[in-house]
This record gives structure tokens, C-alpha cells and sequence, in this order.
């Protein structure tokens, strides 16, 4: 009797269905973590090497898009198809690069962050990742078809649900795709290896269970910050990472806010680094490190971009103390608030005498104070004003702010109770917002004079 033959890769069934399947448009609705970009790029590299045509993988930011184009590379290698990865400029004007595996029969895999400027001018079958968490997805799929249509071309669209306002939620309607959904419970009963319930307790946030796990399009009218307003933010070549030696070497004006916590939650320290807006050239209207376009065409500036995000969990106030006093100590850093309600406030008294009174504010959070630092922050949200890293922790945790009005008629903010961050991350942004909107005294400047001369006079 012949000995069992395992499949190369091994796949569950709604992968297998999907890599299959022939159809020119695909919607799929997925859960988290059930191998949604692993099933899609391999179909994407079958198909490129079947239809002898170029995939193209546009990601929401330039980590999305290497995390995925590895995916492509580790597919290669375990189907023994030889490749060569690359790093090629962008062309068009655009500073950024893209990446390519290219395969045999000069089909190439091509990994694009989600602009849509950059899908202009390729020609291929197309995949959109995580849909759903694009920035201008109506301009990026305005840009798409064209590059779809000639030769027969086919589209995947892959995400899970963000809110109801974006092209994704739209096209679940669209009787023009082929459209699956997979909750995580229906990946379990086809094999996938994962305790739900254990998933569902970790995770502590019944809503964001049921959207992340369980593909739900939940509404947004009680969120403070809707995830398409959020998505307007986010900008694919910012990182998360904050690196000290940049911010040190930096010459613009730098602002920080830090949402303190000791056990529990997160302690987050947020930098923003101000830019005077430019007008960008008729060709490249997405060029410019700062400003923003309006709706009427128009310009406004400054814009508050995101220098980096440093995040401390149970970490001793004294480690908190000196990563402070590092990141306020730098000279282009101006102002800086700190969460000081409770076991903030003797870190904040601390970090104000060592910085000066001049530079540091203790924020307490009171019901006003949190009205107005909120407000600020929605209005840089909604006018686009502060740039934002793409990802998926930042995103859910701007989202989980509510704003509830109790029984007596007083307004209040309600947050989730998930076990990553209690909102920690929505009001480090907010006191960083507030230190840019309340800096004190103008701009620093500096004259240099010649050495002082004693004339040779008198009783010299």
C-alpha cells in the first residue's frame, strides 16, 4: 500500500476553497488570526504563475506591505519556485520603494503601500489587503480598475470589518464578487487549532470581539472618533518606534504627552514634531512631509507628525522617570503634559523639577480637562492636521473612546475595558495635542555676536 502522500503547504478547507477558486472578483470577510494574507498571497502567486500575469499587494503601510511580501517569499520556498526579492524605487516623484519577488515566466510580485499614487501605472491582477484600514480607500479604488481591466485582470479584496463607512463595508452587497465570510468559530469547526472562548476572556472587549473574530460591522454612532476619520490620519511611511538619537538630533519644534500607569495599564509616551504646511508640486499632490489638502483644494499647516510612541507596561516609576527626562531633555522638545491623577502625580512633580516648570505640565484629569483635551484632538482628526502610524493597536485604541450621557444629562467618556490598554494610547495623543496647542512663549532663537573688544583708551 502506498505511503500517504501530505500536501506540500498545508491548507483548511475555506483556504483550499479559496486558493481555487476561479472567480474574477473576490470579498472576503475573515477573522484575526485564521491565515488571511497567507491564504491570499499564495492564491496570488498560483494565479500570477497560471495567467502568466503580475500581482500586485497593496498593503495600509510599508510594515503591512514587507510583513506580506515575506509571506510571498516563504510561499516561493516551500513550493521550490526560485525568486529573487528586490527593493525598487518607486518612481512617478515618490521618495518610497517598493518591493518585488520575481518569479520565473517574468511574473512579478509587487508589494506597494496603501497610496494611490503608487498603484498608478502598474498593470496586473490586484490584492487588497486589510481593505478596510486604507487611508483614501475611494481614491485607491478609483486607481485600481484601471489597472485591472486590461487583459482580463482579477481582484481579491481581503479585511476584516472597520466600521461601515468604508469601500469594504459597501462592497459586501456587491453581487459582482465572489464574497465568503469566516468567523473565527468557523475556522475552529474547519480544523483551526485555537480555543475561541480562551480568545474571547483574553481579550476583554465583547465589541471588538465580535468585529475583529467575529466579522461583525458594528455601528459607529457612538464613537468618539470614527475609523474612517482615524484612517485620515494614519500615514504608511510614519514608525511607531521612538528612537532617541533622532528626536535628540532633531531641529523642529517637538511636543510629548505621557498617560501614566504603574500595574494594569499602559504607560504611553506620545512625541509629535511640528511642521510648517508646504504646497506640494501639480504632479505629486501627496508629496510634502507637512500639510494637508482640504476639501475645496486648499492648504492649512501646521501639521503635528508623529515622531514616535514609547510604551512601558509595568515598568517601576523610576524607569518611567528616566525615559522622561530623556525625552523632554532633548532640545527641540518644547512642551510637555503628563497624565498626574493619581500615581501620575508624583512621577509628574518629579520630571517638572528635573525639566523645569517652563516644560513640563501636570495634567489632572478632571471631567473639564478631559472635554477639552479630547476636543482638541478631534478637531486635529477631523482637519487632518496630526499624522498618525498605521496600526492595528492605535487604531482600535483611538476607536474605543466613547461619549456617553448619563441619566442626569452630564456628559462623560466611556472606554473599553480590554486587557491591552484602557484608552491609553487616545490620551497620550491628546495631552501631546494639548502641549502643542498651550506652548508658552515664541520660538527659540539664537544670535551669535562677535567676541566682546576693549578699546585702547585712557588708562589702558
Amino acid at each position: 500500500m502506498p505511503a500517504e502522500v501530505r500536501p506540500i503547504i498545508d491548507l483548511l478547507p475555506y483556504q483550499r476553497a479559496d486558493v481555487e477558486s476561479d472567480a474574477r472578483f473576490n470579498w472576503s470577510c475573515w477573522s484575526r488570526q485564521i491565515g488571511k494574507s497567507f491564504t491570499k498571497s499564495l492564491r496570488r502567486i498560483l494565479r500570477g504563475l497560471a495567467r502568466r500575469r503580475n500581482q500586485i499587494f497593496l498593503s495600509a503601510g510599508e510594515r503591512q506591505s514587507r510583513e506580506l511580501m515575506l509571506k510571498a517569499q516563504q510561499h516561493c520556498r516551500a513550493l521550490a519556485i526560485g525568486c529573487q526579492a528586490l527593493s525598487v524605487p518607486a518612481g512617478g516623484g515618490l521618495e518610497l520603494r517598493h518591493l518585488e519577488v520575481r518569479l520565473p515566466n517574468g511574473v512579478r510580485i509587487i508589494g506597494l503601500p496603501a497610496n494611490p499614487q503608487t498603484v498608478r501605472g502598474f498593470t496586473g491582477d490586484v490584492f487588497l489587503d486589510e481593505f478596510a484600514m486604507h487611508r483614501d480607500d475611494r481614491e485607491i479604488w478609483a486607481a485600481v480598475f484601471p489597472t485591472i481591466l486590461r487583459g482580463d485582470g482579477e481582484l481579491d479584496v481581503a479585511s476584516t470589518p472597520k466600521g461601515c463607512s468604508n469601500i469594504f463595508a459597501r462592497l459586501r452587497d456587491n453581487e459582482q464578487f465572489r464574497r465568503t465570510t469566516v468567523t473565527l468559530y468557523d475556522a475552529i469547526g474547519q480544523g483551526l487549532a485555537l480555543d475561541a472562548d480562551e480568545v474571547r476572556r483574553s481579550m476583554n472587549d465583547e465589541a471588538l470581539f465580535r468585529q475583529e473574530f467575529l466579522c461583525e460591522f458594528l455601528d459607529e454612532v457612538g464613537a468618539f472618533l470614527t475609523y474612517e476619520q482615524i484612517a485620515a490620519c494614519e500615514d504608511g511611511h510614519l514608525d511607531a518606534e521612538l528612537r532617541l538619537d533622532e528626536l535628540c538630533a532633531c531641529r523642529e519644534p517637538a511636543f510629548v504627552g505621557a498617560d501614566v500607569a504603574r500595574r494594569r495599564d499602559l504607560t504611553v509616551i506620545w512625541v509629535l514634531v511640528e511642521r510648517a504646511a508646504q504646497t506640494p508640486s501639480a504632479d505629486d499632490p501627496e508629496a510634502g512631509p507637512a500639510g494637508h489638502q482640504t476639501g475645496d483644494g486648499g492648504w492649512t499647516g501646521p501639521v503635528l507628525w508623529t515622531a514616535g510612541i514609547r510604551e512601558m507596561r509595568n515598568a517601576p516609576f523610576r524607569e518611567q522617570f528616566e525615559a522622561l527626562c530623556q525625552i523632554v531633555q532633548c532640545a527641540c522638545v518644547r512642551r510637555c503634559c503628563i497624565d498626574a491623577t493619581g500615581v501620575g502625580m508624583a512621577l509628574a512633580e518629579a520630571v517638572q523639577e528635573v525639566c523645569g516648570r517652563s516644560r513640563v505640565e501636570p495634567v489632572t484629569f478632571t471631567s473639564s480637562v478631559k472635554e477639552r483635551a479630547a476636543g482638541a484632538l478631534k478637531r486635529r482628526i477631523e482637519d487632518r492636521t496630526v499624522r498618525i502610524p498605521v496600526d492595528e493597536a492605535i487604531r482600535n485604541d483611538l476607536h474605543s473612546v466613547r461619549w456617553d450621557v448619563t441619566a442626569g444629562g452630564a456628559g462623560r467618556f466611556v472606554v473599553g475595558s480590554g486587557a491591552d490598554s484602557h484608552a491609553d494610547r487616545f490620551w497620550a495623543l491628546a495631552l501631546a495635542v494639548r502641549a502643542a496647542e498651550g506652548r508658552r512663549g515664541g520660538p527659540v532663537e539664537a544670535i551669535r555676536v562677535a567676541p566682546a573688544r576693549f578699546a585702547r583708551k585712557g588708562i589702558w
